[in-house]
């Protein structure tokens, strides 16, 4: 099959590039490189730059291209970022969604798998979350993405798509190619790994006094690979609808600490920082849907082998993609 990839120069859709591609299918990836890296494209898909929200570039692309089926990644994805300018995620998130739609729509293309969130669910009260987990965002950023699900699934039911929703938890890891660059970097296990590389000076852990075993959050992370993966399945199983992607086991943080330590042989210093607003004790996957109906299970579960393969990328692009 042709697949359309917006968002192909970033993390997740990067490595599910690279795997659709090692499968036979041909990518064109659609980008404006605002955030992502150009280097993050694998150099055997099509690079058609341009913005989701210019909607004339979009429908171009996908009347040029004439997919069979679109994965989409391209969104911004920084909780405090959308409390401070919920504007910029609505008009890209949102209104660069509908424009994709329409230009799918425009150009006969019915299938795609969207990129979701667990920050759809907020702060929910249950420790293992499902699909049938209330909804209620806590933020622009999950409200932007749940937003543009209720879009998706409307067309589903009128007839017009075929849209699969894949709400995944922590996203960690690398393959040999492609890694996690942000800027700034908000997530655990690539700060843990640059201070191992004495390229941050510690990790700040935020609140030791959660109701949890060890008093640190408790999250469920898992690999970029299986998360490339769930997606590939999500278009070959013919589904619609919400697909929670998860291990369905949680690692403290300083589990992750403790892990890091073990898998790179160093030091990593840390400090004990001050409770984050709304920060949830535990947060865990239930994925049995997905295993069940995209007949998906993760290949890497272990927490270990997660943080391995990520620490081979940085110890191999110590600066990112700048190198």
């Amino acid at each position: 099959m042709k697949i359309l990839v917006t968002g192909g120069s970033g993390y997740i859709g990067s490595v599910t590039s690279e795997l659709l591609l090692d499968e036979g299918h041909a990518v064109v990836v659609f980008d404006n490189l605002e955030r992502g890296h150009r280097a993050a494209v694998d150099r055997r898909a099509a690079l058609v730059e341009g913005d989701l929200r210019d909607a004339a570039a979009i429908r171009a692309a996908v009347r040029d291209a004439r997919p069979d089926a679109v994965m989409h990644f391209a969104a911004y994805a920084l909780v405090p970022e959308s409390m401070r300018r919920p504007d910029l995620y609505f008009e890209n998130n949102v209104g660069g969604g509908m424009n994709l739609i329409a230009a799918m729509l425009a150009a006969g293309v019915r299938r795609i798998v969207f990129s979701s969130t667990c920050a759809v669910y907020g702060e929910p009260a249950a420790d293992c979350i499902a699909e049938d987990t209330p909804t209620r965002p806590a933020n622009p950023y999950g409200e932007s993405k749940l937003m543009l699900e209720k879009m998706l699934e409307w067309h589903a039911r009128r007839g017009g798509m075929q849209a699969v929703f894949l709400r995944y938890f922590n996203a960690a890891g690398a393959t040999e190619k492609f890694g996690e660059d942000h800027d700034p970097e908000t997530h655990l296990i690539p700060n843990v790994l640059q201070a191992a590389l004495g390229r941050r000076d510690k990790v700040v852990i935020y609140g030791d006094d959660f109701d949890t075993p060890d008093g640190t959050c408790v999250r469920d992370y898992i690999h970029i690979h299986d998360l490339a993966r769930a997606h590939i399945r999500a278009l070959d199983a013919g589904c619609c609808g919400a697909f929670n992607l998860g291990n369905g086991r949680g690692y403290s943080v300083k589990e992750v600490l403790e892990t890091a330590r073990a898998v790179t042989g160093r030091p990593i210093p840390c400090e004990i920082g001050a409770r984050r607003p709304g920060d949830p004790p535990r947060l865990v996957a239930a994925s049995g849907k997905a295993r069940a109906e995209l007949r998906w299970t993760p290949r890497f579960p272990e927490l270990s082998a997660i943080v391995a393969s990520a620490w081979n990328w940085h110890r191999a692009h110590p600066e990112g993609y700048a190198r």
